[in-house]
């Protein structure tokens, strides 16, 4: 690690308050020059207003920010990516009408008489996915046709090109796969043998411990701990983040499986999913496992009409489900949580607007909306949820990834849905509420209703479900009850042949 013990980044008293809302009390972080360092908490603990700052989004109430030594207060983002510090956010910030090279090359296109040099454009944009061992990407792809997870990958391609002092990374691995996962760690390791420093978010706590050499964590706006990270425990840093012990993550109610809710018959899409059989019953947790681009999230999408079916049968408590669309699945007692939270709100709108989105009939009368009623239908929601927020009236992007979560379960359950299909439900969200999600999840299903879950996370997958499914190529391959799997077999058939 070159230049260890040389300061890099320093915040010393950093204070930010928004109205009476002190969102960062005296925060002091030292990260060195060459380190990999871990900054931790719950949502709202304040990560991503100290993001914001360092990125200069924002700027401090009190206190100083220092780069390598020197006063560092950038008027913008901008500023602050020419001063040295490139930050990749957890959702794609990239141009969608652009291509794969020119997002990467965004505002730094090498250039010669004043005309952008395409050939040595082309050279660094294939030297910058080469360092996440990404050159499938192809170059002259829109950037808004790829994936979200091959999204994710180009936006950290474009950041190593900047060649920062300091990189910043807020949920990196959100949307990657296991096998997209080591390239990045190994990326991010030879960028700290050259000196760059990393400050690296996660809510996967088993990354920073493999990672990071050290740690921060933040609660309520204030450091709680920092030190080493080999000194620490995956217990340890949730006693630090939350204040205290979780000592069951997963909660299973016993149950009994019933009658078939959702049937499908050789359902096969325009690439993925591929010939499936499936039948989820009542009562049922139904796990999806394999890598991205497996077919877990495609088929979802075909259950529920966002995507088109080739062949096969949709068959609903008995009856054969014809002209799949959405408002027909909503009608037919199917709901739907995508895998991105951003894309199933709407964000300005208040959370009574989100929470009663799909039934709105039912509070109004004569054609007009009793706000009255759908605000004190959404507060008694809110209340059964856990939803922390000021109150109805408050716009979905205010709250914190979990509480939006929380919201669009709750749309789901307002709606009366029997068959929920929830796609990554707890992606990038701290352990607290991933907990309080689970047992939401498992109280569902207690009720009698089936729930068809996809995740990337083994434990998840064995801590929730009744049954796990892994797909491979878009076709399922194994169907067998979560207690006849374990964490390595659910990897190594997600990695098998195709």
């Amino acid at each position: 690690m070159l230049g260890a013990g040389i300061m890099r980044l320093q915040t010393i008293g950093i204070d930010k308050s928004y109205g009476a809302t002190r969102a960062l009390r005296n925060v002091q972080l030292a990260v060195a020059a060459g380190e990999i360092h871990a900054l931790l908490g719950e949502n709202g603990a304040g990560k991503s207003t100290l993001v914001r700052l360092l990125a200069g989004v924002e700027r401090p109430d009190r206190g100083i920010l220092l780069l390598d030594g020197q006063p560092f207060a950038p008027r913008g983002p901008l500023q602050a990516r020419r001063e040295g510090v490139a930050v990749v956010c957890q959702t794609p910030m990239l141009a969608g009408d652009l291509t794969v090279e020119e997002n990467l090359l965004l505002g730094s296109e090498p250039a010669r008489w004043g005309w952008i040099d395409r050939r040595q454009s082309r050279e660094l944009a294939r030297a910058a996915l080469a360092e996440l061992q990404s050159e499938d990407l192809p170059l002259h792809a829109r950037a808004g046709s790829l994936s979200y997870a091959d999204q994710q990958r180009v936006e950290i391609a474009r950041a190593f090109l900047a060649d920062p002092k300091l990189l910043i990374l807020d949920e990196p691995t959100r949307s990657l796969s296991h096998w997209e996962i080591a390239p990045l760690f190994a990326a991010l390791r030879r960028l700290a043998e050259r000196g760059i420093s990393i400050l690296y978010i996660s809510h996967f706590l088993e990354e920073s411990l493999a990672l990071c050499s050290r740690y921060t964590v933040l609660r309520d706006g204030e450091v709680v701990g920092s030190g080493a990270i080999k000194e620490m425990d995956r217990a340890g840093l949730i006693r630090q983040m939350a204040g205290h012990d979780f000592s069951e993550v997963f909660t299973r109610s016993r149950r009994c499986l019933g009658l078939p809710l959702l049937q499908l018959k050789q359902v096969s899409g325009q690439a993925s999913p591929r010939e499936i059989d499936l039948t989820l019953r009542e009562g049922e947790i139904l796990g999806l496992a394999g890598l991205d681009g497996a077919g877990r999230s495609q088929t979802l999408r075909a259950i529920f009409g966002l995507a088109r079916l080739r062949k096969g049968e949709i068959w609903r408590e008995g009856r054969r489900s014809r002209r799949p669309a959405p408002p027909r699945r909503w009608r037919t007692g199917i709901g739907m949580a995508g895998e991105n939270r951003s894309e199933g709100i709407l964000p300005s709108m208040p959370i009574a607007d989100n929470l009663t989105l799909t039934c709105l009939s039912r509070f109004s009368l004569l054609g007009f909306l009793s706000r009255e009623r759908q605000w004190f239908t959404a507060l008694d929601w809110m209340e059964k949820l856990g939803v922390r927020a000021r109150n109805p009236r408050q716009a979905m992007d205010e709250l914190s990834g979990g509480n939006q979560q929380k919201v669009i379960l709750g749309r789901l359950l307002l709606h009366r849905a029997a068959v929920l299909l929830l796609d990554e439900p707890t992606r990038g969200i701290d352990v607290r509420t991933k907990t309080q999600i689970y047992q939401l999840i498992d109280s569902i299903a207690d009720e009698g209703k089936g729930i068809l879950l996809v995740s990337s996370d083994p434990a998840e997958l064995l801590g929730l479900c009744d049954t796990v499914g892994m797909l491979r190529g878009g076709r399922l391959v194994e169907l067998r009850p979560a207690k006849e799997w374990t964490e390595p077999e659910i990897i190594a058939a997600a990695m098998g042949p195709p």
